[in-house]
């Protein structure tokens, strides 16, 4: 693929030779020093792969898709304290990925110290009302080093003015850093995120990416890294991140110049500032500013499954040997985000649990239905409380995951079933078992869970050391039992045995979720 998107992306500002202009063989222009510029091309037409995977033929695919480990580190960082911050949003982090290939080549091929801070400023064009937008200094030259004009900073491309509003601490050192790849990362995320937009809907996605540059030219280009890089990427060293190799010279209007909404003034070009703005326009190659030209871009099969999406709540939880009343679903949709009928989508229990689908299986497969949706089979809680995760998946898509919890089944109320004084002379055993009714608001309280402790007398009892005692599998005295209700609320406790030591004692048995206490005299005589 020979053509060139209109995305042309700022040089790096530095006081001494940089080699990484050679690396990525671009060449000074611009309106001075630091305004070098390069092309980033479309991604190549072959879906990425593993490196290694074809290790006698070169392979474009495979290079371009690798992502610096620190700044892959940072989208993947931001888009998880995003799903947790703005869950309806949606962001994947391969979006900021594309956003980052756009606007800066992953911060000049990964580029940044081991904080994710660029190692020389990435800077774009003065906006000083020439080939792009005029917008006076707003942050005294803090961040962009001109006292007169603003410029776009950093590897997400920050006008100053829109990061005075935008900014964040991703990397949760106490600053807020435009040229910090974590920093910039959850900024422009929070960004593509705000007025509500779910990310999942084309509608949305297509706006938030106008929104950060208003070009067609850019939302193809954009899109078209995002669909790439959702085919697979792979983590390569820092600096090490591959680079466009056209060289750019020219004052195309691109990244930090023409700005909207995010700079408050539009550009000549009508673009929206996410440090981002400009025409659109398709740069001649070899330099100068071309005529517009349309930029090819990939064209998904129209009915091949493209997105796995989560439908409905994203939270289960059941009690300690029932049954989860919900379960998770998905939907799988192609690019357009139409339905797709017959994927088959693997549902897998995470985690240390005794949750298991029917017959003891901690997998399970399902086709999805005409409108594309498929939903887990039924899942049993076990007998084991805790959190695990229901991931699913399918093909080649992102998988998504569901939070899941066994809990403790509540009681408020401990009743003994039986009337019989509890008597046992020394050394033998005590007749009559002890039965319990465990009930939550007046109703039985199935599989809740009472602990059995021998105590001393006292306000503060404690665990006795003497007197009765339940007996461990092994035959050894223990004198602390934790049980668990039937299907009806009711538990037998294990057989008391007396010591030497005669004596009245006291048996509390306690709800280990709910509150319910009972407590029963034990008299063991000579």
């Amino acid at each position: 693929m020979a053509a060139l998107t209109a995305s042309q992306a700022p040089g790096l500002e530095h006081t001494e030779p940089d080699r990484s202009q050679d690396r990525a063989g671009t060449s000074p222009g611009g309106d001075g020093a630091g305004d070098g510029s390069y092309h980033t091309e479309l991604p190549p037409l072959k879906s990425p792969h593993p490196p290694g995977s074809s290790p006698s033929t070169p392979d474009p695919a495979g290079a371009e898709s690798g992502i610096p480990a620190t700044v892959l580190a940072a989208y993947k960082k931001a888009a998880r304290d995003l799903r947790a911050d703005v869950p309806g949003c949606g962001l994947r982090w391969e979006l900021l990925a594309a956003i980052g290939k756009v606007e800066s080549g992953q911060a000049r091929g990964g580029d940044v110290t081991a904080d994710g801070t660029t190692r020389k400023p990435i800077l774009g064009p003065v906006l000083n009302g020439g080939e792009f937008a005029r917008i006076s200094d707003t942050d005294g030259g803090e961040w962009d080093g001109d006292s007169r004009y603003d410029r776009a900073v950093g590897p997400m491309q920050f006008i100053p003015s829109t990061w005075a509003r935008w900014g964040a601490d991703g990397n949760g050192d106490g600053t807020k850093d435009p040229n910090n790849i974590h920093d910039a990362a959850l900024a422009a995320g929070r960004y593509l995120c705000a007025d509500g937009r779910a990310l999942d809907r084309k509608a949305d996605l297509d706006r938030a990416i106008l929104s950060y540059n208003n070009s067609r030219d850019y939302l193809r280009t954009v899109l078209a890294w995002y669909e790439f890089y959702r085919e697979g990427t792979h983590e390569v060293p820092d600096g090490s991140g591959a680079l466009p190799t056209s060289p750019g010279s020219g004052n195309s209007q691109k990244t930090g110049a023409g700005s909207g909404d995010r700079a408050g003034k539009p550009g000549k070009g009508g673009g929206k500032d996410g440090g981002s703005g400009g025409n659109g326009s398709t740069p001649a190659p070899g330099g100068g500013s071309g005529s517009p030209s349309p930029s090819p871009t990939p064209t998904p099969t129209p009915t091949a499954p493209a997105d796995l999406q989560r439908v409905g709540a994203s939270e289960f939880s059941a009690p300690v040997g029932g049954k989860f009343e919900k379960r998770p679903e998905v939907r799988v949709v192609t690019s357009e985000g139409e339905p797709v009928k017959g994927v088959k989508v693997e549902f897998a229990l995470e985690g240390e649990t005794g949750a298991r689908f029917g017959e003891d299986a901690t997998t399970a497969e399902v086709s999805t239905a005409a409108d594309g949706t498929a939903t887990a089979p039924a899942i049993d809680a076990g007998e084991q409380p805790g959190a695990f995760t229901v991931k699913a998946k399918a093909a080649k898509l992102t998988a998504l995951s569901f939070d899941a919890e066994v809990v403790e089944p509540q009681s408020d109320t401990l009743v003994r079933t039986g009337d019989e004084a509890l008597e046992a002379a020394t050394g033998a055993e005590f007749g009559e078992q002890v039965e319990v009714k465990t009930s939550l608001d007046g109703a039985a309280a199935p599989h809740a869970a009472v602990r059995a402790t021998m105590v001393t007398e006292g306000e503060e009892p404690e665990e006795n050391t003497v007197g009765p005692y339940f007996t461990d599998p092994a035959g050894e005295p223990v004198r602390t039992v934790t049980l668990r209700a039937d299907g009806e609320g009711v538990l037998t406790l294990p057989k008391i045995t007396a010591d030497d030591e005669a004596g009245t004692y006291l048996l509390r048995l306690d709800s280990v979720a709910g509150g319910g206490t009972l407590t029963l005299e034990l008299k063991v005589t000579d």
